[in-house]
């Protein structure tokens, strides 16, 4: 009855409170799952968001993100190299383009970008337009509205910045920056004119109360495009010994943050290469769009798997812009 008495409730405007979300939470699993999908298909239809990334510069990052195998702190065996140059951005954006795939993210590691590889960054995403039809994503770090700016008249039309987790829990993760400074650089580049795509992850050991923490953030921050990273433990990071989530656990994180975002395009990214089905019935329980192929450090799944999948669940591909 609560299920459906907020299912209602939203179809009318009505904006979940914090203590709704909580009570979700203990429902039951699959008529929470099913309310999410009708939910999905009333406010978003059967349009799916498919983007791809591209590791554009890779570690020796001075953050010290607890998960991440890019961090100068911890010891991951991973590929380390500088920006990538044009011709190797551009080569993956016209394969990727070709493939189906209606949004590339340049994703680099690091706190910022000097102004040096602003431009050289700048100069692949013109000449990516050039190439290929394709919007161009990028996730640059903590960049100030200038540098958005020329990012944007370059042809980027939306920045990626992940919050990861609710304020509150943040600090259990990561200490060299803030939720206040990531807020700092979405508004920034929100000044620019920028799109804004941002979400977290979960698995890291956070509380549902902290996941719907994020949600509201998040919601508070009119955010469109919502990234759910699943946690991968990657061997040499802090987290490494992290237990997994159970998938009914993450289910459930979807449906509630479908609830909550009514309208958002909620993206399953990393992680996803460990679900037992890819996702699937996290696309039948309120999740609408996808990062597809490899991530940043770990394997993905193949676009053409992810064509096949998105349809099999009754999908079409588009921008959810």
């Amino acid at each position: 009855m609560l299920v459906t008495k907020l299912e209602e409730k939203i179809y009318q405007g009505y904006l979940l409170s914090r203590e709704d979300a909580l009570l979700l939470n203990s429902t039951s699993l699959e008529d929470l799952c099913e309310t999410a999908n009708r939910i999905r298909m009333h406010f978003c239809g059967n349009r799916f968001d498919i983007c791809t990334i591209i590791n554009g510069k890779s570690g020796r990052c001075p953050e010290d993100c607890r998960y991440c195998a890019q961090s100068s702190h911890y010891h991951a065996a991973i590929e380390e190299y500088p920006l990538l140059d044009a011709d190797a951005l551009v080569k993956q954006a016209v394969y990727n383009a070709h493939q189906g795939v209606l949004r590339y993210s340049i994703v680099t590691s690091g706190r910022t970008l000097c102004n040096a590889e602003i431009s050289s960054l700048c100069e692949a995403v013109r000449k990516i337009h050039d190439a290929c039809e394709i919007e161009v994503c990028v996730s640059v770090g903590l960049l100030n509205e200038d540098q958005y700016q020329s990012l944007l008249k370059a042809g980027a039309s939306r920045v990626h910045n992940n919050l990861e987790a609710s304020e509150n829990f943040f600090p259990n993760i990561c200490t060299t920056h803030t939720t206040a400074d990531k807020i700092a650089a979405i508004k920034a580049a929100r000044a620019a004119g920028m799109q804004i795509c941002s979400g977290g992850i979960i698995g890291l050991g956070e509380t549902m109360e902290d996941r719907i923490d994020l949600a509201l953030t998040l919601r508070e921050l009119d955010i469109h495009s919502i990234p759910v990273n699943v946690l991968n433990p990657i061997p040499g990071t802090p987290l490494e010994h992290q237990p997994p989530l159970a998938y009914s656990e993450i289910l459930r994180t979807i449906a509630i943050f479908r609830f909550l975002l009514p309208k958002a395009a909620i993206r399953l990214a990393g992680g996803r290469g460990l679900m037992p089905d890819q996702g699937k019935a996290c696309f039948l329980s309120g999740a609408n769009a996808a990062i597809s192929g490899d991530m940043l450090t770990t394997n993905g799944i193949t676009i053409e798997k992810d064509l096949k999948l998105i349809a099999e669940c009754g999908y079409i591909p588009g921008l959810s812009d």
